[in-house]
């Protein structure tokens, strides 16, 4: 057997990536403003959290000083705010671009590694920067057809890209907290996120429709719940490079589903921009290089 190669872990973390990429259907299923949906995300989410980090028994308190919980706390500030701009992104720009412009994270880890950590910018770095901001400018150039967005999609992009820089932010305090369980992080973000967003909920006007309570309830068991636990699992059991491989999954499902349940057909030139983009993450998070005979091989 390969080594490193992890059957369980690889499963694990292609339906965590299967399902993240359904959630923008689900969004849209719901009929409810964003701030509603974040909250039920946010409240039910944490209702799941709870007992699987019991059961689990990753709910150890051993070492969580009151610094460590502002800190996490400041990091669901970061998550929930990110979750709002995307979820607010699919009005504008589609689910399959507002995703795909998501995924810049990984070329913003970059910046702030440059920026917070004194980390050099590299040429390849630097190539990659480049190849993806191509991208961006391709993605952006028209709406999709057969949207259901009837908005700006200048307006979405930039929704989308806030929310990744944000998801960005919080993947940097993430680092800041090694040795607190992932599923005591994500119960107190979701924890968070339900104070900060209860002064919002109307609860005067719920929803009506049996489908549209179950889209929320599998937004925040599911893509919530469920979701993270997968995606904790896989994370333990395999290499970051094949995590990281397995991670596009997530746009590739986005835009797919996005096609096929509600009729979204990105342009070429769109396909181009997002294949760049996609080839610009992975080349980041891969370390790969480009070779003399211009081949893109690993980094050393």
């Amino acid at each position: 057997m390969e080594q490193g190669f992890d059957a369980r872990g690889t499963a694990e973390m292609a339906a965590a990536m299967l399902i993240a990429g359904t959630i923008g259907w689900f969004v849209l299923m719901t009929g409810l403003p964003v701030t509603e949906v974040v909250f039920w995300r946010c409240l039910i989410g944490a209702a799941v959290m709870l007992p699987l980090a019991a059961a689990a028994g990753r709910f150890n308190l051993g070492g969580v000083t009151p610094a460590v919980l502002a800190l996490a706390a400041l990091g669901g500030v970061a998550i929930v705010a990110n979750w709002l701009l995307l979820f607010a992104s699919y009005a504008h720009a589609s689910i399959s671009v507002a995703t795909v412009l998501y995924n810049t994270q990984p070329l913003m880890l970059v910046g702030f590694g440059v920026v917070l950590f004194g980390e050099r910018m590299t040429p390849r770095k630097g190539m990659w920067l480049a190849i993806a901001f191509a991208g961006m400018v391709l993605v952006v150039q028209a709406k999709p057809g057969g949207s259901y967005a009837d908005g700006d999609i200048l307006v979405g992009a930039g929704l989308a890209l806030a929310a990744a820089l944000l998801y960005a932010v919080a993947a940097v305090i993430a680092k800041k907290l090694r040795g607190v369980s992932p599923y005591l992080i994500t119960l107190i973000q979701t924890l968070v996120g339900t104070v900060l967003l209860a002064p919002l909920a109307t609860f005067g006007a719920l929803p009506h429709a049996g489908p549209q309570w179950m889209a929320l309830i599998a937004i925040g068991a599911v893509h919530t719940g469920l979701m993270y636990v997968l995606l904790y699992s896989a994370i333990q059991r395999l290499p970051t490079g094949v995590t990281a491989s397995l991670s596009f999954i997530y746009p590739v499902a986005a835009i797919a589903v996005d096609f096929a349940a509600l009729g979204v057909r990105l342009h070429p030139v769109q396909f181009a921009g997002s294949a760049l983009i996609l080839l610009a993450a992975a080349g980041m998070q891969l370390g790969w290089r480009i070779g003399r005979s211009g081949a893109t091989l690993p980094a050393e």
